[in-house]
């Protein structure tokens, strides 16, 4: 049998009007998806054309088809994820299918009668990001459906969300099941995009879209309408970037930048004219595009270029808000005063569209620390915790909403206890914090005299002015790969020597230690070849990709050299597993100071060098170490995993192993010990040193210099001014001698037993 004829734009345009007109006419809307499917099977020349409705309780309901038997309507159901079309609802996306019944996930219904059909072409009917039912075609010939046929699938399938969005089918739909669980209080835990606490009403992030007309009357008159919405979007920007909050510069404004720049990509904008020409209008155009970037998105594992397709997502949006005449900002709503905003993702411009004088807190479904929107909520201060999977199904316009962006937990609907206990937690805080403001000047010295150095990590320029609020001595840790992560190319050493100019600028002469680039592992540049490794947190990453690559690392320490003239310049190389590794990195550094000296330029006041201790191998080469040093910081985070073996991105080991347990500390002892003994100092940067019980211990196995997030510095400071430490330090010689697992709890008994601030 010859296979059918592919539909080319003409027929897409053909059906697209049909379409069109059968939308406008009467009758029920039964009837309308009855000739919907029809049509679509007379144009596609398919023997069946099927509607799937997903149902309350996640049930595809066949509400529609031509070619089935007629009986099997309203009758035959699939939960999600089971059949083919419960597959093709599951994932959000199309599967094209020769033969369907050879697929492991077919599943016979024989009231449909299609046990005769072999190939079959299904998409999903999508709106706003999420799944509203299943479309398909199928032959009883066996075939592949051609790429016309998939994406004309896909449009009609656009048209149908459209129809679904207008709410004619509610009468339809009748009442559903009611899900009790939809009125319980609820729990989502995510991760953290900037720390903070909050209870406020949930408000949903409503882009109000809805799209009347999907076929271009003119396309003419469609593309002039496209190039004005597209004028007024970039002043609309303009406009954004220019609010006084935003207007001190920093990664915040550069992002804001880029995101500007992705409005006028060409191949973004093209992509929308090119689906204009095929028939549809303006807005259609742009959403289908939306929906080629979002399937896009759902293959990309990369947390980095998801951000970005997300980037665009928002544009897509701001442009459709333009075209239908509803370019007005969020601001224009009437938000409660303690709004915590409930989105499946959101854009950097999103964010500013809301007025932050009531935005208390931002959930989301989707997110990274290094996403564009979580830079712009850490310049004005409003919580984020990300990655709340299904919050968004869970959650009513209102509901009391409890964001711990400390824990990165989530509390929908809490009971009146857990929210007076949250309510309590936030006051408490707000003394605590200002018990820590009123200590911010006090000497970070403990009860018998010990002089301790409290240090900072920062990785953006919004960071910095949490060096000066919490009056810690330096920044311990400066990541430098942040601003590169940022970015759509890899900053040359103009751009680079600007930067790092602006941090020691900002430091006001309190040390700085840069780290070099530690990218690879999980933390990628969008601009380079995909390079990734089965295990990559022991891969190609860190100082092993700059010394493979030593332009690139030339390029970033000469841009180190050039701003620090003048200036203290300290550098430390992560990842050194080896001695060798940090003599080549080192001669490198000697070799840009010569290089810039000879040039003319003026020297640092002092250039000291340093490695990060993240790979236990390290440990055992100390005293050659030592020799070629200024200092050593310790790496808490990658140090524990690679010590014990332990995924610490793996959630079953999440809590497995603890810093705070004997062979840790005894390896952290040692090490204190040998560094005191050889005169080299020894830090230690990790988020285990902003928690007043680890810092604690930490103090006493010898540390005297911890860098931590500037919200820790407090909390440790009133700790260590409440210890006497010569007591604690032979207890902790005893803890490390006990066979358990963890002695978190008798520090914790020492501490309370003794009057320690933890």
């Amino acid at each position: 049998m010859t296979p059918p004829q592919t539909l080319g734009w003409v027929g897409s345009r053909r059906l697209l009007r049909q379409l069109r007109d059968l939308m406008k006419g009467g009758g029920s809307v039964q009837d309308r998806l009855n000739h919907t499917v029809a049509l679509i099977a007379d144009d596609m020349v398919a023997e069946v054309c099927s509607f799937y409705l997903l149902r309350a309780g996640e049930m595809l309901e066949l509400f529609a088809t031509k070619g089935l038997s007629p009986e099997a309507v309203h009758r035959t159901r699939l939960r999600l994820g089971e059949g083919i079309v419960g597959d093709i609802a599951a994932h959000a996306r199309p599967l094209n299918l020769p033969d369907a019944q050879v697929h492991p996930n077919f599943a016979y219904r024989p009231e449909t009668g299609e046990e005769v059909y072999h190939s079959m072409l299904g998409v999903p009917v999508m709106r706003d990001g999420r799944v509203q039912g299943v479309l398909a075609v199928q032959n009883r010939a066996s075939r592949h459906y051609g790429d016309e046929e998939v994406e004309t699938l896909e449009t009609v399938a656009m048209v149908l969300a459209e129809l679904l969005s207008s709410g004619e089918l509610a009468g339809t739909m009748g009442s559903g099941s009611f899900n009790t669980s939809d009125a319980m209080p609820a729990r989502f835990g995510g991760i953290v995009l900037n720390e903070g606490l909050a209870i406020g009403q949930a408000v949903m992030h409503d882009r109000g879209i809805v799209i009347r007309q999907v076929v271009a009357e003119d396309p003419a008159v469609e593309l002039q309408r496209l190039d004005l919405a597209l004028k007024a979007m970039l002043g609309q920007l303009d406009n954004l970037m220019a609010r006084d909050e935003l207007s001190d510069g920093g990664e915040h404004q550069e992002v804001l930048e880029t995101f500007r720049m992705f409005a006028e990509d060409r191949g973004w904008v093209e992509r929308i004219r090119e689906q204009l020409r095929g028939g549809l209008s303006a807005e259609a155009a742009v959403q289908r595009v939306q929906i080629d970037l979002r399937n896009r998105m759902n293959r990309v594992k990369d947390p980095y270029l998801r951000e970005r397709y997300a980037d665009f997502e928002d544009l897509g949006n701001r442009l459709l808000h333009h075209l239908l005449g509803s370019a007005g900002s969020a601001e224009d709503r009437g938000l409660p005063d303690n709004t915590v905003l409930l989105a499946r993702s959101l854009g950097p411009a999103d964010l500013l569209d809301y007025d932050a004088a009531k935005l208390k807190a931002v959930v989301l479904e989707e997110g990274s620390p290094t996403a564009h929107v979580a830079i712009v909520a850490r310049a004005l201060g409003i919580p984020m915790v990300g990655r709340c999977r299904d919050v968004l199904a869970r959650a009513r316009a209102d509901d009391i909403v409890v964001v711990d962006g400390v824990t990165g937990q989530v509390l929908l609907r809490p009971r009146s206890g857990i929210r007076e206990s949250f309510v309590e937690a936030i006051r408490a805080g707000e003394e605590r914090r200002q018990l820590f403001a009123a200590t911010r000047d006090l000497p970070a010295v403990t009860r018998d005299g010990v002089k301790i150095s409290l240090q900072v990590n920062a990785g953006l320029l919004v960071d910095l002015p949490q060096l000066h609020a919490s009056g810690a001595d330096g920044i311990g840790l400066y990541r430098t790969e942040v601003p590169f992560m940022v970015r759509d190319s890899f900053p040359d050493v103009a751009a680079q020597v600007e930067l790092y100019q602006r941090v020691l600028d900002q430091a006001e002469g309190k040390p700085v230690t840069f780290r070099t680039l530690d990218v690879g592992g999980d933390k990628s540049l969008p601009y380079w070849a995909d390079t990734k490794d089965d295990n990559p947190s022991m891969g190609w990453r860190a100082i092993r990709i700059g010394l493979d690559r030593p332009a690139m690392l030339r390029q970033q320490l000469r841009a180190l050299v050039r701003s620090a003239a003048g200036r203290q310049l300290r550098v430390m190389f992560p990842m050194i597993a080896e001695v060798s590794e940090f003599v080549r990195a080192k001669h490198l550094l000697e070799r840009e100071v010569a290089r810039h000296l000879a040039e003319g330029g003026e020297a640092p006041t002092s250039v000291e060098t340093g490695v990060m201790l993240e790979v236990p191998a390290l440990a055992w080469q100390l005293p050659t170490l030592f020799d070629l040093v200024d200092f050593v910081s310790v790496g808490s985070n990658d140090l524990l995993q690679f010590l014990f073996a332990s995924d610490r991105g793996n959630p079953r080991l999440a809590r497995r192993y603890d810093i705070l347990s004997p062979p840790a500390l005894s390896f952290l002892l040692s090490l204190a010990r040998q560094a005191d003994q050889a005169g080299v100092r020894l830090s230690l940067c990790g988020e285990a040193a902003g928690h007043p019980l680890e810092a604690m211990a930490l103090i006493a196995a010898g540390f005297r210099i911890l860098s931590m997030p500037p919200t820790g510095i407090g909390p440790v400071k009133l700790m260590l001014r409440s210890l006497e430490l010569a007591p604690l330090q032979a207890y902790l010689q005893h803890l490390c001698r006990l066979p358990h697992a963890s002695v978190r709890g008798s520090l914790r008994a020492y501490a309370r037993d003794r009057g320690v601030v933890t």
